[in-house]
């Protein structure tokens, strides 16, 4: 299994507990199914369709639009403003285009979200990064296309004063080739461009997340 979503909070230097760790969904570290049955693959796609409800564009307009690129800081904010992510920004992954976020095709699409951490705000320009780990690369496209965490998105204050808040999400979808069917794909996701660590041996869900995805027919 995956490892579940926290809420965590960034406390003074010596004091920091955090857990920057990605997560995706369908929420299973291995995904397996056959495109040909859409019984196989209904659990995956309901899993996607959940998480987004939350960002239908409907209830995302009620949002704000806030500066792309620029930290939104409301210290002195009783009630926190939350900023639009659109599910449509998820083009082909959206589950609007396709329902069955690719996997009738047999390519797949994967959601990608970092957990939640009060009080962060990541340096540079944070993006997902994926690459699978074979001998040859994997097609993949990424959804939005540049595949950032905005830092429009952050810092993240809590539940209580930050109740409608949704995390910035980037799809990847693995565009496989019939030679690439009924070979077990693994797949490892980075969060790069940014001061946030991917590479801690004693963490191996820091800043990072590997799953591995077979697809029969």
């Amino acid at each position: 299994m995956c490892p579940g979503e926290d809420t965590w909070t960034v406390r003074t230097p010596g004091q920091v507990r955090t857990n920057r760790g990605l997560v995706i969904r369908p929420h299973a570290a291995e995904i397996s199914f056959n495109r040909s049955d859409p019984m196989n693959y209904n659990q995956y796609i309901q899993n996607l369709h959940e998480l987004l409800q939350r960002y239908n564009d409907t209830i995302q307009e009620r949002n704000d639009l806030c500066l792309v690129g620029e930290y939104t800081e409301q210290d002195e904010e009783p009630i926190k403003k939350v900023c639009q992510f659109k599910r449509s920004m998820l083009s082909q992954c959206s589950g609007l285009r396709d329902s069955s976020f690719g996997f009738a095709e047999g390519k797949p699409c994967i959601i990608i979200k970092m957990n939640r951490v009060i009080g962060l705000k990541p340096q540079g320009d944070p993006y997902i990064n994926c690459t699978a780990k074979r001998a040859s690369p994997l097609r993949m496209q990424f959804y939005p296309s540049d595949a950032r965490l905005d830092k429009m998105f952050f810092p993240y204050y809590g539940n209580k004063a930050h109740a409608d808040y949704v995390q910035p999400l980037v799809a990847v979808q693995l565009l496989l080739s019939r030679e690439d069917l009924n070979v077990e794909q693994t797949v490892e996701c980075k969060l790069e461009g940014t001061n946030l660590r991917n590479d801690d041996d004693r963490d191996k869900f820091m800043g990072r997340v590997v799953f591995r995805v077979k697809v029969s027919e």
